[in-house]
């Protein structure tokens, strides 16, 4: 067994810990082939299709630090370039608890080994309630543009691919806790940067480990009649992370009193 949540400590689980430890430092990425059992890709594919229908819809203009469009950014500031956003989110309080993705991300012995993965003494659940979990949906022709994530550590895992695109880009450690680098982000943004982009092939059951914080990435337009589906596993080193109102309503089309109550918390000060 590659990955045996069950033996923590084992010669297995070290093995696979070197391994995503190596990749992530080098990479700010690593990909677990083959998470899920063959027998069960066919639920989780399955359990995914049953729940797109619940994600919130909706194309909009968006930049890529998903703050308002309106925000006082300088002139050639990356945030100034507007793009267009057309993928869709199924909020965690519309998955099922006994629903696969679910149960992977509430399991102690997957956060341990996500924690491990990461080189973290601790892993926290995203306590926001809506994107604690999420199943992202990227339909025929559309896709979800260059952005950063607001939490660090991005967990997630293909659950549907398209029948073409679709592809996963990503610009490793294209930005730092301290530094924005902002002429970085925009050469990418203008179409000038393709020396920094790296693409990934994904496949159904596949887990990806990613610092999205700090990591500018998209997934390309998909094609074909098939979308594309991903959980998205939230997780962070400190507790309380809440998404911000202007945010959640990007994403899912609504807010809970949790996010007017409290700003965000952040562990930086880089833009969203």
């Amino acid at each position: 067994m590659r990955y045996p949540l069950h033996a923590p400590g084992s010669d297995g689980w070290a093995a696979a810990i070197r391994t995503a430890r190596a990749e992530l430092a080098a990479d700010g990425c690593t990909v677990l082939r083959g998470f899920i059992r063959p027998e069960q890709v066919d639920t989780l594919r399955t359990e995914g299709v049953a729940l797109a229908p619940h994600a919130y819809y909706t194309v909009e203009n968006v930049n890529a630090y998903n703050i308002p469009l309106d925000t006082d950014l300088p002139d050639g500031h990356p945030g100034r370039i507007v793009l267009r956003r057309g993928n869709a989110f199924v909020a965690r309080d519309l998955i099922p608890r006994d629903a696969l993705i679910h149960r992977l991300y509430t399991d102690p012995r997957f956060q341990r080994f996500v924690a491990d993965c990461f080189g973290l003494a601790e892993l926290h659940e995203y306590t926001d309630p809506l994107a604690g979990l999420c199943l992202n949906v990227v339909a025929p022709g559309m896709s979800h543009p260059w952005h950063f994530d607001t939490n660090e550590f991005t967990v997630s895992m293909l659950t549907q691919e398209p029948q073409s695109g679709g592809v996963f880009e990503y610009c490793p450690n294209i930005r730092s806790r301290d530094a924005e680098h902002l002429e970085d982000v925009r050469a990418v943004l203008d179409g000038d940067g393709a020396q920094l982009i790296r693409s990934l092939e994904l496949r159904p059951g596949d887990l990806q480990l990613f610092q999205g914080r700090f990591s500018l990435h998209r997934v390309a337009p998909v094609g074909g009649t098939v979308q594309r589906h991903s959980a998205i596993f939230a997780y962070s080193d400190s507790t309380g992370v809440i998404g911000t109102a202007e945010r959640t309503r990007q994403l899912f089309g609504r807010v809970l009193p949790d996010h007017l109550a409290a700003d965000a918390v952040r562990g930086d000060t880089l833009l969203d």
